[in-house]
This record gives structure tokens, C-alpha cells and sequence, in this order.
């Protein structure tokens, strides 16, 4: 156990998710607990010319209802998710930014691809128009920083302000550095997870170039599929899942409920290949590693861990490898489950989604499924809380992603 001093300890007292699943919290959380399919055909463009027809989209989604209207106009549809999501999660803590320092307060919120849908518009508009029909908003909207920018704006918050970009390792790099800032005293409070809106033409055009993306067109609901045999690649998602991190003190003395101890986090490379993990696992073994060491947590204490999981036959072959190597015999006994195979990929956003459903994993002491899981694959063999969810001890939760370009995340989260 750790002896960090209470103004060191780094706590999550407030949650706020966007997805199809859910535009708050609690829907999410019930939907995943009753493994429910987010995925059905796309119907923000027509997908019919694309290999991959299939999405997991936020459906009935009417932003103005959410941020001022002439703020929404200006800003991409990723800062849209990005930004409700981090008023939920303000809210849901307690905060009163009227009683609070705001040069101690700060956002943390990145993004994998940022404003695509921006960037295709004005690029049409460019193209169809000449320059000056480009709007001058385009710049502000399509960068990865800007949903950080318009939270703090939103709040008044002063604090450290900036994105992550590290493609699906974004928003956990996000929540474990905004951890490192809490501990070394750069912030008392601070903001963090992602945003994503990637279901648009050019990034599917892209995707499934690669042949990256699930071509299971004709059964939507069952395209993404994690550790099944005979999955084909992932599936799009989109939306944003934020946190608040704060200092334990901070939290004691304001009465704050709290959902769990961010514990412990680390980053690695692969330094292997710009899109396939490293075959042996070594990168994310030692992110793993480290993120543990970090909580001062042995593999024996670990109750669950919520797997990068994207449904690719690379990245789960490889994943499980990893969490065999480093757990040994326990990895059989420790239940493991990818809840993208309901939410799908949300890219730089994964993480953010995750977070919260490992932070209600450890509340409600229920293990979310792996739906889709029918037929095995044989080199996947552990225990992946097949299509069920399942009542546990859960007080200690192992988070990982892996994003383009090698780079890992892992991070803890522990019962306080």
C-alpha cells in the first residue's frame, strides 16, 4: 500500500460520459451492465461505397440542448462530447468553482484525431467554394487542444491546460498525467479523459484502407468481438468520457464522494511498428509492470482488468499474451473483459469511457461483459466475463490501451 501523504493521494470524485450507450453516467453504465450492442449502420453520411458500413454512434444527440448554440456552431463534434462530458463530470463531483481556487483547477481533456469533421467541410467548402468561403473558425475547431481550452473557458479554471494526442492511449495518458501534476502540486484539481467524433467519411475511407476496420455489415450488434475467433477488426465509436481528479485532502474537506484512488499509472513504447503491438507484448507488459509498481499493488491484489480488447486479431492475441507473461498461473483465475465489444473504439477517447466503467466496476462490485463471445479464439484463453456481466469483489481495477505508433497506457484504480 502506498504512504503518499493525503495531499499526494490523487482521487476520482466526479464522472461524465457521451455515448450511443448513454449521454450520462448512469445509462451508460446500466447499458453495459446489461451488455447491450451500441454498434448499428452508420447514418451520419451514407457508408454504402465503404468496406465498413457500421458504427457505434451517438444517436438522438442534439448539442444545443447541452452548450450554448452559437459556442457549438464554432466548434467540432468532438469538443461538443468532450465538453458536456466534462460539465457532467463537474457537476456529478460537487464542485463549486464559485468557492475554489481557479488557478488550481485544471483540464487535462486530448484527443486522438481531433475536429475531422471539420476538417472534411471546410476542405469541401475550399475545394467546391475557393478560400473564402473557409470559415475562420476552422483552425480553433479541428485542433486537438481546443475542447481543454473551452472547459476551462467555461469554468474560469487557470490551471495546467493542454491536450494529449497519442492516438487510443489518449485519454489515459491524459487521466495518469493529469495524476502526475495533482502529486507534484502543479493543480489540486484537474479535469481530464477524451473526446472523439471520427465517423466521418474521410476517417472511414482511411480506416478501412488499412482493412483495420469489421466488415460484419450485415449483423451489426455482433461486429465487435474480442477474443472471438473469426473477428476481423474493430469497430468506430464515438463520444467522450471525462473525469475529476483531485487530492485526497481536497476531497476530505469538502465532504466529496469519491468513486476510487487513481493509484497508479505508467507509459511505454514498443518502438516496434507504427500500427501492429509488439508480437511478445513486451510494451504493454512493462506498462503493466510499472503501473503497478507505481500503486505499490502485487499481481495477486489485481481483481479485474478492462483490456484494450479492439476486436483485431493482433491486438487481442498479443494483449493476452502480455497479461499471461506478467500474471503467470493467476492470469486463468483474474476475470478480464473489453467493453469496446458494446461501445466500440472511441480512439483517443477509449480510455476516458473506460475509466468510468472501471470506476463502476469498483462502486457496484459488478463485472461488465464481453459480449460476442460465442466461439473463443484458442489463443485467447483466459477468463473474459463471457456475454454476462458478473457480481464480484472488485476493489483494485487494471486499465490498458494501446494506441498507433507504439505507445502504451495503463493505469489503476483502487477502492478508497
Amino acid at each position: 500500500m502506498q504512504t503518499l501523504p493525503d495531499s499526494q493521494r490523487v482521487v476520482v470524485t466526479g464522472l461524465g460520459t457521451v455515448h450511443g450507450l448513454g449521454h450520462n453516467p448512469e445509462s451508460f453504465w446500466s447499458s453495459l451492465v446489461a451488455g447491450k450492442p451500441g454498434v448499428d449502420r452508420v447514418s451520419l453520411f451514407d457508408p454504402e461505397s465503404y468496406a465498413c458500413q457500421i458504427g457505434a454512434e451517438v444517436r438522438d444527440w442534439n448539442v444545443e440542448d447541452h452548450m450554448d448554440p452559437k459556442v457549438a456552431r464554432r466548434n467540432d463534434r468532438y469538443a461538443h462530447f468532450g465538453f458536456v462530458a466534462a460539465k457532467q463530470a463537474v457537476t456529478d463531483s460537487g464542485l463549486d468553482m464559485s468557492r475554489e481556487n481557479p488557478d488550481e483547477i485544471g483540464v487535462l481533456v486530448g484527443s486522438g484525431i481531433g475536429g475531422m469533421l471539420t476538417y472534411e467541410q471546410q476542405l469541401r467548402r475550399l475545394v467546391d467554394g475557393g478560400s473564402r468561403r473557409v470559415s475562420p473558425f476552422t483552425i480553433p475547431a479541428l485542433i486537438g487542444n481546443i475542447c481543454s481550452g473551452l472547459v476551462a473557458i467555461h469554468f474560469g479554471v487557470r490551471g495546467p491546460n493542454f491536450g494529449v494526442v497519442s492516438a487510443c492511449a489518449t485519454a489515459t495518458h491524459a487521466i495518469g498525467e493529469a495524476m502526475h501534476m495533482i502529486r507534484r502540486g502543479d493543480a489540486r484539481v484537474m479535469i481530464a479523459g477524451g473526446a472523439e467524433a471520427a465517423v466521418t467519411p474521410f476517417a472511414y475511407a482511411s480506416f478501412c484502407s488499412m482493412k483495420a476496420m469489421s466488415t460484419r455489415n450485415d449483423d451489426p450488434q455482433t461486429a465487435s468481438r474480442p477474443f472471438s475467433q473469426g473477428r476481423d477488426g474493430f469497430v468506430m465509436g464515438e463520444g467522450a468520457g471525462v473525469v475529476v481528479l483531485e487530492a485526497l485532502d481536497h476531497a476530505k474537506a469538502r465532504g466529496a464522494r469519491i468513486y476510487g484512488e487513481v493509484a497508479g499509472y505508467a507509459a511505454t513504447a514498443d518502438a516496434y511498428h507504427i500500427t501492429m503491438p509488439d508480437p511478445e507484448g513486451k510494451g504493454l507488459g512493462m506498462a503493466m509492470t510499472r503501473a503497478l509498481r507505481s500503486a505499490a499493488v502485487a499481481t495477486d491484489d489485481v481483481d479485474y482488468i478492462n483490456a484494450h480488447g479492439t476486436s483485431t486479431p493482433y491486438n487481442d492475441k498479443f494483449e493476452t499474451m502480455a497479461i499471461k507473461r506478467l500474471f503467470g498461473e493467476r492470469a486463468k483465475q483474474l476475470p478480464i473483459s473489453s467493453t469496446k465489444s458494446m461501445t466500440g473504439h472511441l480512439l483517443g477517447a477509449a480510455g476516458g469511457i473506460e475509466a468510468v466503467a472501471c470506476l463502476k466496476t469498483i462502486e457496484h462490485r459488478t463485472l461488465p461483459p464481453t459480449i460476442n463471445l460465442n466461439e473463443p479464439d484458442p489463443e485467447c484463453d483466459l477468463d473474459y466475463v463471457p456475454n454476462t456481466a458478473r457480481e464480484a469483489k472488485v476493489d483494485t481495477v487494471l486499465s490498458n490501451n494501446l494506441g498507433f505508433g507504439g505507445q502504451n497506457a495503463s493505469v489503476v484504480f483502487r477502492r478508497v
